[in-house]
């Protein structure tokens, strides 16, 4: 699977310099990550465990549970926010025993209905194996920037993913499952920007953010543009998110306005350069894909990270940021970042990084 190769319409009341710089990159952030093999998608054992009916549709509620194996599960989520049954899938530990903290894991633009990449692509069943946590991993909400949108779109439906993953979920998560009530988020691409704006307009509801090749800012000429470019390339209308780009509500996401929001917060934020790596070999199939289209995407994030760092350097927030110095808008290198990110996250949820 390679980025999609969408021609997006132009965006209102943009500067001209703004849609230069991401024509010249070839594309912007958040379009589809590049994707290695795609893991099997066969048909899972189940073994649902059904929960009775809510007496009242104003609140969420688990309507099942299936299993795909022993540890790793479908859970069924009636969101009352959005109107609709969610589904996200749980990595549960080899102690379930005990009280444990929780780890969300956003996925990126592409973020199929019924999946999520960090399972198929990113190794988190393999790296989560022997961790104390239970992993939540969303599935759906493409192009949705798990935020809550003004009104449903057309092409995309309702979206009210800032109330579900903030509000609805970690309490039934937490009593489902004995979640300890501490919890960190992480995400790649889309994932990113949208873990990092979860966190920054909920202080303290996370304890640590891990964010991967994403942008953070939604007021700048970039900002619009990326994400603008993000919603329209599955036919959304980037309006019915937060309103026209004069709305108020795109200053209130921008983590760059809101940083000092996130003071107390563990940090770490990575990138590269967006030069070929070692993944970029004369036999990859997907070589001109990687070099010409992934290339310049993450040479985008590079410059948003570096915006981000500059800002929290100058509110004396603390946060780890690592630059990698080769390196495409692709899994492969994904799938690095998350035991390099291990140590801060596990800080951050109060178990030793060992484990």
């Amino acid at each position: 699977m390679t980025p999609d190769a969408t021609t997006c319409p132009p965006l209102r009341r943009l500067r001209a310099g703004a849609l230069v710089t991401a024509t010249a990159v070839g594309a912007v952030l958040g379009l589809a990550p590049i994707a290695m093999a795609e893991g099997p998608n066969s048909a899972r054992d189940t073994a649902v465990q059904a929960d009775p009916a809510s007496p009242s549709s104003d609140s969420a509620y688990i309507t099942g549970v299936e299993n795909i194996t022993d540890r790793w599960l479908r859970v069924f989520v009636y969101s009352a926010a959005m109107q609709s049954e969610q589904q996200v899938q749980v990595l549960l530990p080899r102690d379930t025993s005990v009280p444990r903290p929780t780890v969300y894991m956003l996925d990126g633009r592409s973020a199929e209905p019924g999946t999520n990449n960090w399972t198929e692509q990113g190794n988190a069943v393999e790296f989560f194996e022997d961790k104390p946590v239970n992993v939540v991993l969303t599935t759906g909400g493409r192009a949705s920037y798990f935020t809550d949108w003004e009104q449903p779109d057309d092409s995309l439906g309702t979206y009210a993913w800032e109330t579900f993953l903030t509000r609805e979920l970690p309490p039934l998560i937490d009593d489902r499952f004995a979640g300890n009530g501490i919890q960190s988020i992480a995400g790649l691409s889309m994932g990113a920007q949208s873990a990092m704006m979860l966190a920054m307009r909920s202080p303290g509801l996370y304890r640590g953010v891990a964010a991967y090749s994403g942008c953070y800012e939604t007021t700048s000429d970039l900002g619009r543009t990326q994400i603008g470019m993000v919603v329209a390339s599955y036919g959304g209308d980037v309006e019915n998110m937060w309103g026209p780009f004069t709305d108020p509500k795109w200053a209130e996401h921008d983590v760059l306005i809101g940083a000092e929001k996130l003071r107390g917060t563990t940090l770490y934020v990575s990138t590269a350069s967006g030069l070929p790596g070692p993944n970029e070999t004369l036999d990859n199939p997907d070589l001109v894909v990687l070099v010409t289209q992934g290339g310049p995407i993450e040479a985008v994030t590079q410059y948003c990270t570096r915006q981000f760092d500059d800002r929290l350097r100058a509110l004396d927030i603390p946060a780890t940021f690592v630059y990698n110095p080769v390196g495409v808008h692709t899994w492969a290198y994904w799938r690095d970042e998350l035991p390099k990110s291990w140590p801060t996250l596990a800080a951050s949820l109060e178990i030793e990084p060992s484990i």
